[in-house]
C-alpha cells in the first residue's frame, strides 16, 4: 500500500533524513517511533506530499504523491501535530467542508459526515464552535476531517501529544477503531503507545532507519524465547513444579503475592511460538483456573535504547 523508496531530505548540509525505505502493507498500523527531532515528522510530511524529498519517491498504491498527487492523495487522510481547525465553524460546518474538499459527492455528504462523527464521538458537539472545544475534542475533530472521504491510508503525527490521561486512552480507542480495514502510520515517542496499538514499529534515529520490527511475530526475547506472565488459582508448592516439568520451560520464576492460594508465575518457552496452549492445556487438566495470562514483550524498550545509542 505505502512504498518509500531511498528518501532523503537535505537543509544545506544538514540530512534530516537519509536513504529511508520502508514498506507497509494494506491492513497494517505501522509506528514511527523515535526521539524528538529524530525525523519522524518530515518523513510524514513527505508521505503526504507536504514537502519534497531531496532524492527518492513516494508511492501510495503505486501512484507517486508528486507525480500524481490528486490520485495519490485521495487515498490519504492525514492528521498532523497540530489539528488545521477553523476556529469559526462548527463542527458540522468544518466536516462538511471536509468532504467538500475531498470531492465526497454532494448529496451523500450529510450522511457521510453524520457517519464521521458517530464514529469520532463528535454527534453531540456538531454545533459548537471549534474554538469552544475541550483540546480532546479538537483532537477528535481532527481525526473526523481525516476521515472524510474515507481514505484507505490514515497518517497522523503525534496524535496524543499534550492530551492528559483520559483523553489519552480515548484517543488511543478511536485510533484501534479506526485501524479496522485501513493502513495507519503514525509517528510518537512513547514506548508504550506503540506497543499497544502497533502491528509492526519502525525506528528512527537522526534521520536513519535504525530498527524494522513485526510486533505480532515478536516475543518477549530476541534469542527465541516466549515469556509469559500467568497468575493462578493454586498454591506454589502445588503448581511451580509441574510448571518447570513442561516440554519447552526453561524458567519459571514465582512473583510476590498476597495471597496464598493464588500464584504469579513468569514462564519462559523456548522454541514453541503458542506456548500458552502448552500451559492452558496442563492447568486445565489439574483443574487450576487462570486468573491472569499475557505475553511480556519487554525487548522494544531495549531495542530502542539499543538503536539510539551511538
Amino acid at each position: 500500500m505505502i512504498d518509500i523508496r531511498n528518501v532523503s531530505k537535505r537543509y544545506g548540509t544538514v540530512y534530516a533524513l537519509r536513504d529511508v525505505s520502508l514498506s507497509v502493507e494494506k491492513g497494517t498500523v505501522l509506528g514511527l517511533l523515535g526521539q524528538n527531532g529524530a525525523g519522524k515528522t518530515t518523513l510524514l510530511n513527505i508521505l503526504t506530499g507536504y514537502l519534497a524529498p531531496t532524492s527518492g519517491s513516494v508511492l501510495l498504491d503505486g501512484r507517486d504523491v508528486l507525480l500524481e498527487p490528486e490520485e495519490a492523495r485521495r487515498q490519504l487522510g492525514y492528521l498532523p501535530e497540530v489539528p488545521p481547525l477553523y476556529d469559526e465553524m462548527t463542527v458540522q460546518e468544518y466536516l462538511r467542508y471536509a468532504a467538500e474538499l475531498r470531492n465526497v459527492e454532494k448529496r451523500s455528504i450529510p450522511g457521510h459526515v453524520d457517519e464521521v462523527m458517530e464514529l469520532c464521538g463528535l454527534t453531540s458537539m456538531r454545533h459548537r464552535l471549534l474554538s469552544h472545544l475541550s483540546k480532546g475534542y479538537r483532537q477528535r475533530a481532527g481525526f473526523a476531517q481525516a476521515l472524510c472521504g474515507d481514505p484507505e491510508v490514515l497518517v497522523l503525527d503525534e496524535p496524543t501529544v499534550g492530551l492528559d490521561p483520559k483523553q489519552i486512552v480515548e484517543i488511543r480507542s478511536l485510533i484501534m477503531k479506526m485501524g479496522k480495514g485501513r493502513t495507519i502510520v503514525f509517528s510518537s515517542h512513547i514506548l508504550s503507545e506503540v506497543q499497544q496499538l502497533c502491528d509492526r514499529v519502525v525506528i528512527l534515529h537522526d534521520g536513519v532507519v535504525k530498527t524494522s520490527l513485526n510486533l505480532k511475530e515478536q516475543g518477549a526475547q530476541e534469542n527465541g524465547n516466549v515469556t509469559l506472565l500467568a497468575t493462578v488459582g493454586a498454591a506454589e508448592k502445588s503448581i511451580l513444579p509441574r510448571v518447570k516439568a513442561l516440554d519447552g520451560v526453561v524458567k519459571a520464576e514465582v512473583q510476590p503475592g498476597r495471597h496464598v492460594d493464588q500464584t504469579t508465575m513468569l514462564i519462559t518457552f523456548h522454541g514453541l511460538t503458542e506456548p500458552e496452549r502448552r500451559l492452558f492445556a496442563l492447568l486445565s487438566g489439574l483443574n487450576v483456573p487462570i486468573l491472569h495470562l499475557s505475553r511480556q514483550n519487554g525487548n522494544l524498550e531495549q531495542l530502542f535504547l539499543r538503536a539510539i545509542s551511538e
